[in-house]
């Protein structure tokens, strides 16, 4: 009788054990889950407000229309990338969005009455803090990512992970040419 208790007890120790990962491994599944959906807000708002900025600049009609078509393309990507959950493409569409908007940007100073366009301003403003936003997010979901990412390889918690089959998450990573410096000297020239 004695051992019939000890070994009942082994069990609900380690049923309640598993219990406890099991749930640990769900809480930082659905962190992941919480920063993207973050990202995708602020991508769906930054990509409602670039139609609006495109729409801006096409009122100067000397504005140079390929500048306006690289922003237009690296949104589609972006969108796509977005809704296809595709953390890889993302990266590399979210490289291609801000060097678009950076030469939109900067081919806008030669146009002293854009510049002074009240709404043109309103939305350089709203669509940089919507980066710098999305740029606070991206670290926000890479670290749930590696917090996951860890989890589910730890072990005991890997066996649970196996048994429910998770599997890791990619990090959102950048094309190489967002890690490096600005041409400031090819922008303007």
């Amino acid at each position: 009788m004695g051992i019939t208790l000890i070994l009942l007890g082994i069990c609900v120790v380690a049923l309640i054990y598993s219990v406890s990962l099991y749930n640990n491994l769900v809480s930082i599944k659905h962190e992941v889950s919480k920063a993207w959906a973050n990202i995708d807000v602020l991508l769906k708002q930054r990509h409602d407000e670039l139609p609006k900025l495109v729409e801006v600049c096409k009122q100067y009609k000397q504005f140079e229309q390929e500048t306006l078509q690289r922003v237009i393309a690296a949104r589609s990507q972006v969108q796509t990338a977005r809704e296809g959950q595709d953390i890889a493409a993302l990266g590399k569409a979210e490289g291609m969005m801000r060097t678009s908007l950076s030469g939109l940007f900067a081919v806008a100073e030669a146009y002293p009455e854009l510049k002074t366009n009240e709404q043109f301003m309103q939305l350089q403003t709203r669509i940089s803090g919507l980066e710098n936003g999305i740029a606070d997010r991206r670290e926000f979901y890479n670290d749930a990512v590696n917090i996951y990412n860890v989890g589910i390889e730890q072990f005991p918690a890997v066996l649970i992970a196996n048994m429910f089959a998770y599997i890791a998450k990619p990090l959102l990573e950048f094309a190489a040419a967002e890690k490096t410096d600005v041409d400031i000297k090819a922008l303007f020239s």
